[in-house]
């Protein structure tokens, strides 16, 4: 889920930096401090938007810099079980696929690909269905179901898995396939009964 927060906090405006702008180098130092975070609070932070400096700052004994309060907005997004989302493939292997998801890649392990024997063709990079014969590639969309989330640690991505082995998830243009064949099956049936009441109307 893709947020946006808003926080303040305390920047230290370098000597160097004296003499410019006070919002662009307040932008800087903000984009530096979050911008690539993964917390436990935020999830992963992606931009830094609506920076906004206290002309006042204070200065500290034995540093030439300024301390200035800000306030600004973070998007984000936080991962959160049960949540349907939509990604691309980008990359595949005999152990699932990597469904890109926001900012970050998520693993579709091949148990949870479809209810059907999966093989992996390593030469074409595809994951096969023996007996539906569906395939899935690097560049196919998917809707998966999150089911497991770990926000990484200082320096890792952390993992996010998911699954598409459940009613109306999987790869988009299975979906529509499935969807396109209840439509089908609903206007047959609608028009069986319809042939049916004028036949008793007949009668």
């Amino acid at each position: 889920m893709f947020k946006l927060v808003t926080l303040e906090d305390t920047i230290r405006i370098p000597p160097e930096t004296f003499g410019n702008p006070l919002e662009a180098v307040g932008l800087q130092q903000v984009k530096a401090k979050y911008e690539g975070m993964v917390n436990g609070v935020l999830g992963y932070v992606i931009a830094v938007t609506d920076v906004k400096v206290s002309l006042v700052g204070k200065i500290l004994p034995g540093d030439g810099a300024t301390y200035h309060k800000v306030s600004f907005s973070l998007l984000t997004f936080y991962p959160k079980i049960q949540e349907v989302v939509e990604g691309e493939v980008v990359e595949i292997a005999d152990f699932g696929a990597f469904v890109r998801i926001g900012p970050v890649d998520s693993l579709l392990h091949v148990s949870q690909l479809m209810d059907d024997f999966i093989s992996y063709d390593e030469k074409q990079g595809v994951l096969i269905g023996k007996e539906t014969k569906r395939k899935l590639t690097s560049g196919d969309h998917v809707r998966a179901r999150i089911t497991a989330v770990s926000l990484g640690r200082a320096g890792s991505s952390g993992k996010i898995g998911i699954t598409a082995r459940q009613p109306f998830l999987g790869k988009l243009k299975w979906i529509e396939q499935k969807v396109q064949k209840i439509r089908e099956a609903v206007e047959e049936k609608s028009s069986k009964e319809e042939v049916q009441k004028k036949g008793g109307s007949n009668a």
